[in-house]
């Protein structure tokens, strides 16, 4: 359900997916595909924002400011050596696109990740545009488990109990972003329910002072 298409240095990524008809088959069987997809994606996200999350937000946290959707470019130096302009281009210029999948495990999140201790735990990832935390991870699970998921499905992938709702909103088509404007990815529930798919370059701050 979750498409992505490489495009430069980032990806598409489509929670209602994405068909191109080939050659000789009838474009009606691509719209239909597409239909259902998207109607399976709208089933599963209405159904897991009947409860407390995601907290939703109009449109307007994501209109044009003084850098892109944010008011000022990501920080200089990210986190587990993120690339600074992939990183500004999907935070501030950006609404569907993506770093591509697998892209956080090319850094150095998992090193980093591997090395901490217990009682360094959960991580806590910071907007690479404010600093502001964002999520916090693994809760509720293992940091074996947290990684497991996120490799299996191409991106940091958080629970409810992992964001910090302060700061984080979801838009109706499920797209993820900060209360200041940066796109960190989407809401994409499974049977467990919300799974955040975010990407590292948008939580790879600074904490802010």
């Amino acid at each position: 359900m979750l498409a992505s298409f490489s495009v430069g240095s980032m990806w598409l990524r489509s929670a209602a997916g994405f068909v191109t008809p080939s050659v000789g088959r009838p474009a009606v069987a691509a719209v239909a595909t597409t239909t259902t997809q998207r109607q399976l994606f709208n089933k599963l996200f209405s159904s897991a924002s009947t409860g407390k999350y995601p907290i939703l937000a109009d449109e307007e946290v994501m209109s044009k400011k003084a850098h892109g959707t944010s008011e000022k470019p990501v920080q200089k130096n990210l986190r587990w050596n993120c690339d600074y302009d992939t990183a500004d281009r999907i935070c501030n210029f950006n609404r569907h696109y993506a770093e591509y999948a697998g892209y956080w495990q090319t850094t150095d999140f998992l090193k980093a990740a591997k090395e901490m201790k217990p009682s360094d735990l959960p991580i806590k990832f910071y907007d690479s545009v404010t600093g502001a935390l964002l999520f916090e991870a693994p809760k509720g699970r293992t940091m074996e488990e947290f990684l497991k998921e996120s490799a299996s499905h191409g991106w940091p992938s958080f629970r409810d109990e992992e964001v910090n709702w302060e700061y984080v909103r979801c838009l109706k088509d499920g797209e993820c972003v900060s209360t200041t404007g940066t796109h960190l990815g989407h809401n994409l529930p499974d049977r467990s329910g919300n799974r955040y798919c975010i990407n590292l370059v948008s939580v790879a701050g600074e904490p802010e002072e």
